[in-house]
């Protein structure tokens, strides 16, 4: 089958680092675009951005204007708001390098916007504008600098703008050069967002993020070498899963097999099938500690038990004695590990039957935590010769992988996905789905599905999800699993009766059945 391209390659979409879009903006120049024509361009896509927000303006406007081509681009919006009746003031911090933008004062000041000789009033209610440094930032601000834009913030007297990076945040790795950067109400990234922008790191700093577009054309962004896609809620319209035929019996959508629970967790076996359950899969089989197989019908009579599994002497569960007598060919998926709880001993018994398992096997939560403990390590993934997708927290990820050193998340995950073949969910407020070409980084998601739980929850959903699709096709991509994650996180957005892992089950029920009816051929 054609590989499958989710969401759009487009510059809503892709996210590039600081150097990656050097390289764009040098191709645009070389094919003819004037620089001056790229600043106006964005100068003024960003007034017309601003003139939709007028109370913002009411006040009045102070620019920053920064040494170079980002400072040329607040002299823009100086000039364009200026135009337009507001009050508008500019202050340059530092220098001018560049004759672009010093001409653009010049002119600025030519038809009456004044220029500040002594930094600005933080205590005023005007608008600060932050066109310093942008995407060009390599080195440390000037502290002071810094001090009065955050004075300014959390006074809340008026409101600041970041252009495309706030000052004094690297572009690159989402996190300040020192100790603080400018905290912004709003950042606007211009061409494409920075990866720096979409890191857990940097939203102390950004405020709302916005896009500007400036016209990158489609053809070149195709080419950009590491594709990396900014998701969010705006993106589940354009899911599209396989369609199931109304005569598949429950056979045919969807085998699965969860491992999970333990007599110290019995709580995460249930939300596990509750997930695998809330995905609509035909046949649903798990593999649960006696303490809660002896109930699980009470609370999930559809779950077929294949078996039980013994605890040791703390509570951890034993996975070798009923995995020995489990027939896994007959499964599409098999998902292991939610609340398992530790045990090196059983899980050197157990590994091959895991490492031979021909289906798409998910790793969650004490199955890494036993990987990470055990001799192999995350050589375990190297054994196996089939699909393996893993959902670490950043703290399994580091026992997993502690040799993986990168200035992101997003490099973390690809990185582990390259070295490994597998596929990598790297949890966190923004969530990064990863393989060995691509990866998409969930942005913009309800605080709500960070809870003690939803882990749990969402390893048995995509248990469930994939096992429908691979129904359809045998070898679904990594974007069957970053599709999966979003809507894990628009079924907690969505969820009005409670935000714990329960009540968000319900809400991912109702969502997959209203989606797959929709696509019931």
């Amino acid at each position: 089958m054609n590989e499958i391209v989710w969401p759009t390659i487009d510059s809503e979409h892709l996210i590039v680092d600081s150097k990656q879009m050097l390289i764009l903006e040098k191709e645009m120049f070389s094919d003819g675009m004037p620089q001056e024509a790229l600043m106006e361009k964005a100068g003024i896509q960003i007034s017309r951005w601003l003139l939709k927000k007028k109370h913002l303006l009411k006040h009045g406007i102070t620019v920053f204007i920064g040494p170079g081509h980002n400072g040329g681009d607040g002299a823009v919006i100086a000039r364009e708001l200026f135009l337009r009746g507001f009050f508008v003031q500019v202050w340059c911090p530092l220098p001018i390098k560049k004759t672009l933008t010093s001409n653009h004062i010049n002119y600025l000041t030519s038809i009456g916007v004044t220029k500040l000789v002594e930094p600005p009033d933080a205590n005023g209610k005007d608008l600060w504008i932050d066109a310093v440094f942008g995407n060009n930032q390599t080195r440390k601000v000037d502290d002071k600098l810094i001090k009065l834009f955050n004075q300014k913030f959390h006074k809340k007297y008026g409101k600041i703008i970041s252009i495309d990076i706030p000052t004094g945040l690297r572009p690159d790795k989402g996190e300040p050069f020192l100790d603080n950067a400018v905290k912004a109400d709003y950042t606007l990234a211009i061409g494409l967002y920075k990866i720096g922008l979409t890191q857990d790191s940097a939203l102390p700093f950004i405020g709302e993020l916005h896009h500007i577009d400036v016209g990158i054309p489609i053809s070149k962004l195709s080419k950009v070498d590491k594709k990396i896609f900014k998701v969010t809620y705006k993106d589940i319209k354009n899911i599209d899963l396989p369609s199931l035929p109304k005569n598949s019996n429950k056979y045919k959508r969807g085998r699965t097999l969860l491992i999970a629970g333990s007599e110290k967790y019995p709580g995460a076996a249930y939300l596990a099938l509750k997930g695998a359950i809330s995905s609509g899969a035909g046949f649903i089989s798990a593999i649960l500690p006696n303490l809660v197989a002896e109930s699980v019908w009470q609370v999930a009579p559809e779950i077929v038990l294949r078996g039980t599994m013994q605890s040791n002497n703390n509570g951890n569960a034993s996975l070798f004695s009923a995995l020995k007598n489990i027939d896994l060919s007959a499964y599409d998926s098999l998902a292991v590990g939610p609340g398992i709880g530790i045990d090196i001993v059983d899980w050197q018994k157990s590994k091959d039957y895991l490492v031979g398992f021909e289906g798409l096997l998910i790793l969650d939560a004490d199955a890494l935590n036993r990987i990470a403990e055990f001799k192999l390590g995350s050589n375990f993934f190297l054994e196996r010769k089939f699909k393996t997708w893993i959902t670490p927290h950043s703290k399994e990820f580091s026992r997993l992988f502690p040799h993986i050193k990168c200035d992101t998340n997003v490099e973390r995950a690809i990185q582990a996905a390259k070295e490994f073949n597998i596929g990598v969910l790297l949890k966190g407020a923004n969530s990064i789905v990863a393989d060995n070409k691509k990866a998409w980084q969930l942005f913009g998601t309800d605080s709500q599905t960070a809870r003690a739980g939803l882990g749990d929850l969402l390893s048995g959903f995509i248990a469930g999800s994939s096992a429908i699709d691979l129904t359809f096709c045998r070898n679904i991509t990594t974007d069957f699993f970053a599709k999966y994650v979003l809507l894990h996180s628009f079924a907690a957005s969505k969820c009005r009766k409670g935000s714990n892992a329960s009540v968000i089950g319900d809400e991912l029920s109702k969502l997959m059945r209203n989606r797959k009816m929709r696509q019931i051929s």
